[in-house]
C-alpha cells in the first residue's frame, strides 16, 4: 500500500507555498527600505529667514553650499536648550567657524531669543523662525534637535535632545570626511 500525503502536504505545494512567502517579504522589505542597508541621505530642506538681531540680514543655508553645517534647532525657553547653546558657542569658537553651526530659534518671542542668544555668546549665524514653518518643514515638534549636515547638504544624523561636546567633535568630524586634524589642532 503507498501512501500518499494530502495535497496541501505535498513538496511541490510546500515549495510553492514557501516561494510565496518569501516573495511578500522581500516585497515588504523593498517597500520599507529595510533591503539592502542603509537607505541614502535625504536632502536638507533649503530655507532663508530672519537673522536673529541683525535687521534686515538674512540667514539661507543656500549661502553654505559645499560646506558641512551642524543645523540646531532651539528656544529660549527650553530648558536643555539652556545647557546646550553655550556650549554649541564654545565649540563654534573653538573651532575657528571651520564647522558652520546655524541656529534656527522656533516657537519663541523675538526679544527673548535676542537675549538668549547675546547672554549665551553665540557668534554663528540665527535664523528667527517666527511662524516655525521651517522648524515644522523638518518635522520638529519638540526642541532641542540638530541636524548634521555633510557638504552636499545631506542630512547624515539627527538627534534629538541636548548635545555633549565629545558628541560634537565626533559627529562634526564625520560630516567633514573624518578628518580628525582640523579638530586636533583647534582643541589644543
Amino acid at each position: 500500500m503507498k501512501l500518499r500525503l494530502p495535497s496541501r502536504l505535498r513538496p511541490s505545494t510546500l515549495i510553492a507555498g514557501l516561494a510565496g512567502l518569501l516573495i511578500v517579504v522581500i516585497a515588504a522589505l523593498l517597500i520599507s527600505g529595510n533591503l539592502g542597508g542603509t537607505t541614502a541621505p535625504v536632502r536638507a530642506k533649503p530655507f532663508t529667514l530672519a537673522a536673529l538681531g541683525e535687521a534686515g540680514k538674512q540667514v539661507s543655508l543656500a549661502t553654505y553650499a559645499g560646506r558641512p553645517v551642524v543645523l540646531n534647532f532651539f528656544a529660549s525657553w527650553c530648558g536643555p536648550c539652556q545647557k546646550e547653546t553655550p556650549l554649541l558657542a564654545r565649540f563654534y569658537r573653538s573651532h575657528h567657524g571651520k564647522v558652520l553651526v546655524i541656529g534656527i530659534d522656533a516657537f519663541d518671542r523675538l526679544g527673548a531669543a535676542t537675549s538668549f542668544v547675546r547672554a549665551r555668546g553665540v557668534t554663528y549665524p540665527v535664523a528667527f523662525d517666527q511662524s516655525a514653518s521651517v522648524t515644522l518643514s523638518y518635522g520638529i515638534t519638540q526642541l532641542p534637535q540638530t541636524l548634521f549636515l555633510n557638504s552636499e547638504h545631506q542630512i547624515v544624523r539627527h538627534v534629538f535632545g541636548a548635545l555633549t561636546m565629545a558628541e560634537l567633535n565626533s559627529w562634526a568630524a564625520s560630516i567633514s570626511g573624518g578628518s580628525g586634524a582640523l579638530y586636533a589642532a583647534h582643541d589644543q
